[in-house]
């Protein structure tokens, strides 16, 4: 049943973006008077579909849902009829032909510009981007950055909720440098800021592989204080096989004194297959346990550490102090969602070069499997994830496009822009040694890629 909710859900989400990414190819093609013969929702063999009697071009939705393709009318793929000769995407300027090519990836920006804007106008109240904890032995520790002061700019750039601290600090995965944070201070009336250096050293990668960008940098959003105390136990769980009872309230692992349940799943989270010496409150006396977190993977295939143990219910109350409405008018909203999809563009293509620059591993590189699973989960979440996960996806398909790769949109651009240049299309000879080249790198990279996926499931 979840394999089928995941696929219903991967489905829902990159169906419309496939399909609009080819729409974008081929009404460009039309309007540049260009006879288009196939718009095909997948490649491979036809499922379904239908002929138009009026154009005769043939709408159909095929086998595998990879992609899609616009097949043009083209004299290199077959003999064309002199009278439409003048209709043949071959035929056509090379600047036609560039506006047909990179309808398609274009359509994929407006599209997360389109999704990005309706999130922006959606009222919504957030944490305040006020600090709540510092954890120790990282780079907001090694700044002495203070708890309760408000996160203003990461490296300059404004921020305003914490999805946007975390996108700035994303960013700067693999680096070893110094990350610029302004804070502004309450204090005592004191509204002024202060920009503090934090340092970063191969920045979430090592044993900070996996972890999200927040807690590798160690500043962490307010969070209510539970406390430390043992609700519940599952009965196969590590917890309850080495002698944590309910009742019991934990008060140190691994020496590190522990005030509250956040604080304690936060180290067993990081700790899978570790085995750490507890310190717990049982009936006023202090005993000793030593457990060893059962190794699990998230959706996303991130190892993380359970023992079963469950906290006691309490309400929770979220201080004002800690609480924003973030809202944007129509206008304000637009000009924010060009700004994001820039910045979401630009890491995108930096992420890639750090890749292949060795700064990042090429675990990071995700394919359709996990993909699927961020579209399951979003739907799990609420309908402003499913957007917001779309327009991720939207971002990525654009950039991975436009790279100059032949096979992919990017790659004919270079083509035909060497054409506008020279005046005459390179050979076909040329043309086809760059598309075997092309074909070798995007299949190593989808074996990779799938290769990631299936190694995040075990």
């Amino acid at each position: 049943m979840t394999f089928l909710l995941t696929l219903l859900a991967a489905i829902f989400v990159l169906g419309p973006l496939i399909a609009l990414h080819e729409w974008g190819h081929y009404i460009v093609a039309r309007l540049c008077g260009v006879k288009v013969l196939t718009y095909s929702i997948g490649f491979g063999p036809k499922l379904f579909g239908w002929t138009s009697k009026k154009s005769g071009i043939d709408y159909r939705i095929s086998a595998l849902p990879l992609g899609g393709y616009v097949k043009m009318l083209d004299e290199r793929e077959g003999e064309v009829a002199a009278d439409e000769q003048h209709l043949a995407f071959n035929r056509q300027h090379p600047l036609k032909k560039i506006a047909i090519v990179a309808a398609g990836p274009i359509m994929n920006f407006v599209i997360a510009i389109a999704l990005f804007w309706v999130l922006f106008m959606t009222p919504s109240e957030q944490l305040a981007t006020k600090i709540g904890q510092v954890l120790p032995d990282t780079p907001a520790a090694m700044a002495q950055l203070p708890v309760g002061d408000k996160i203003v700019a990461i490296d300059g750039h404004e921020v305003q909720t914490w999805e946007g601290i975390n996108y700035r600090l994303a960013g700067r995965m693999g680096e070893t440098d110094n990350v610029s944070i302004t804070l502004q201070s309450d204090a005592e009336g004191n509204n002024g800021t202060k920009t503090y250096q934090a340092p970063i050293k191969e920045f979430m990668q090592g044993d900070a592989q996996g972890k999200d960008a927040l807690s590798s940098f160690g500043m962490i959003p307010w969070q209510p204080n539970i406390a430390p105390i043992v609700g519940d136990l599952t009965p196969d769980g590590a917890a309850s096989r080495q002698g944590l009872e309910v009742g019991d309230r934990i008060t140190a692992i691994n020496g590190e004194e522990i005030s509250d349940w956040i604080s304690a799943t936060r180290i067993i989270r990081d700790s899978p297959e570790t085995l750490l010496s507890f310190t717990v409150l049982r009936d006023g006396k202090p005993v000793q346990l030593s457990i060893m977190p059962q190794g699990k993977k998230d959706n996303l295939g991130n190892d993380y550490g359970q023992i079963g143990a469950m906290v006691a219910q309490s309400e929770i109350v979220i201080p004002d102090a800690y609480k924003t409405t973030v809202v944007y008018g129509p206008g304000e909203s637009l000009v924010k969602s060009f700004e994001k999809t820039e910045q979401l563009a630009v890491m995108t293509v930096s992420s890639m070069g750090k890749m292949l620059s060795g700064m990042i591993g090429l675990e990071n590189l995700s394919g359709p499997i996990t993909i699927a699973k961020v579209a399951k989960q979003s739907f799990d979440i609420s309908w402003q994830m499913v957007l917001s996960t779309a327009a991720l996806i939207s971002l990525s398909l654009a950039v991975l496009n436009l790279l100059p790769i032949p096979v992919l949109d990017g790659g004919h651009i270079v083509y035909y822009v060497i054409e506008l240049i020279r005046g005459k299309p390179l050979s076909e000879g040329v043309q086809m040694v760059g598309l075997n080249i092309g074909l070798l790198l995007l299949a190593g990279f989808m074996v990779l890629a799938i290769g990631n996926d299936i190694s995040r499931l075990f």
